[in-house]
């Protein structure tokens, strides 16, 4: 039994319909990180400066010293560069969501005052600015409650929102064991908002985005000039608004750091693309608080069936009977490697059907031996399997005249006599006419082309199957 974590599906070909408030075809979302006075330094007990985000190209950790120009770097984000970004998105009106790093937000008190009067929402965006990923399962958990502790303490009010940016494996399942958050942002996987379950807890994931974040002006290969950060953001944002107006609106995160964006050089590139989308009316600017509410009323989070996630025992219990009295098939699939892409119908037929095809011949003409004759003895015997009944009653096999039945009986016996199985057909995909046209037209065929038709049509019926159970 091998089981994969990574959910590769999602919502698939199909996402939900966002419904966000005024039929908007697109939610746009900007995020303000707060990180200056937070970050690594032996002033907040680490053991290096900062290394990460700042203008210094190939910048490295200066073990147990103070680096000058990176605190510098650092301070001109909560000097200059904050007021600089907060008088934009007042004049503006836009709503913001401050990811704030705990520690950050007690350095900087006269900068909170401002975000709460504004509107803004403060979420949590950890204890101190710094790597998580080595951190013990303790550890962490411990930094994450004293950065609720002290965001409460230093805002007047605990966070909703959380979002780590430097995680670990462990931490978004540790957000979720705490109860505490609307929505966590330690995700970069999807355009919309989804419910995730850790064990047995719920979260709602709101993903961030760090293709249009102001961060890939401190990167390699990132943008260079503001024009370059507008341009790829305006071509974000037409994307996802032809999206909407196809029926699929998505939402858009917009990524900031006030020692970045906060450049003189670099904030007349956000200027221009707020000034481009208020050119459209159908576009909702909000706060990530905004947006995990809107999806807790309208997609409040449903328990389903999740295959990868049964024991064997309710497994079997649900899938066994997919390929007919043929179980193996159930019980090898459940040994293979199966996460969350395999709980949906097309992703568990994949993995039943793999085992299906990779099985010898002999154990394949075992499952084609297994199905029943078409309105056969067994039917009017009443034996059939509960899904056979079920599938041959809608195509009405089931209330056959004399005569009718005496024609399936006349075709089922030169099939199986000229072939060693009976006639198989996914019976849903047709009407009666059409099983009687397939069963004298398939009669013709030889044996080798019948099998192969056959295994093609058994798995055909599983997949119909899986798609009532899922």
């Amino acid at each position: 039994m091998i089981r994969y974590p990574r959910d590769m599906i999602g919502y698939g070909s199909q996402p939900p319909v966002a419904n966000w408030p005024n039929s908007a075809k697109i939610a746009v979302q900007f995020v303000l990180n707060f990180e200056e006075g937070g970050e690594n330094n032996i002033l907040h007990s680490d053991h290096a400066s900062e290394a990460f985000l700042s203008e210094i190209v190939g910048a490295q950790p200066w073990v147990n010293q103070r680096h000058w120009n990176m605190e510098s770097i650092y301070e001109y984000g909560a000097r200059a560069g904050f007021w600089r970004l907060h008088r934009l998105f007042v004049k503006e009106n836009i709503p913001v969501t401050i990811y704030g790093v705990a520690t950050a937000l007690a350095r900087c008190p006269e900068q909170v005052e401002a975000m709460k009067e504004a509107g803004w929402e403060i979420a949590s965006h950890g204890l101190k600015w710094i790597e998580h990923k080595d951190m013990s399962e303790q550890e962490e958990r411990d930094a994450i409650l004293e950065a609720i502790r002290l965001h409460t303490e230093v805002v007047g009010e605990p966070p909703l929102g959380w979002y780590t940016g430097r995680c670990s494996m462990q931490t978004v399942g540790l957000i979720a064991e705490t109860g505490q958050f609307a929505y966590v942002s330690d995700a970069y996987d999807d355009d919309l908002p989804y419910w995730r379950l850790f064990s047995e807890n719920v979260q709602l994931v709101i993903p961030y985005a760090l293709d249009t974040n102001d961060m890939r002006f401190a990167t390699p290969q990132g943008f260079n000039s503001g024009d370059q950060f507008f341009t790829y953001l305006k071509d974000s944002f037409d994307a996802l608004y032809e999206e909407g107006q196809a029926g699929q609106a998505k939402m858009m995160s917009i990524g900031l750091h006030c020692r970045l964006i906060g450049r003189p050089g670099r904030v007349q590139s956000l200027q221009r693309f707020m000034n481009y989308i208020k050119e459209f009316d159908d576009v909702w600017c909000a706060r990530r608080i905004d947006i995990a509410n809107h999806w807790k009323t309208q997609y409040p989070y449903q328990p389903k069936r999740r295959p990868h996630a049964m024991n064997q025992h309710e497994f079997m219990a649900c899938f066994g009977d997919v390929f007919e009295h043929s179980p193996w098939i159930a019980e090898r699939a459940f040994k293979r490697e199966l996460g969350p892409a395999h709980d949906t119908a097309s992703g568990l037929y994949n993995a039943l059907a793999r085992v299906f095809r990779s099985a010898s011949k002999a154990e394949r003409l075992a499952v084609l031996k297994a199905h029943p004759d078409l309105a056969g003895k067994l039917s009017r015997a009443k034996r059939l399997t509960k899904n056979s009944k079920s599938e041959q009653a809608s195509a009405g096999l089931d209330a056959l005249t004399d005569l009718e039945y005496e024609q399936f009986s006349r075709l089922n016996e030169a099939y199986t006599s000229k072939n060693g199985f009976p006639f198989i057909i996914a019976v849903r995909d047709y009407n009666k006419l059409g099983i009687l046209a397939a069963f004298q037209r398939r009669l013709n065929n030889d044996m080798e082309s019948e099998f192969l038709e056959a295994c093609r049509q058994v798995e055909r019926i599983a997949r119909l199957r899986l798609d009532s159970l899922l």
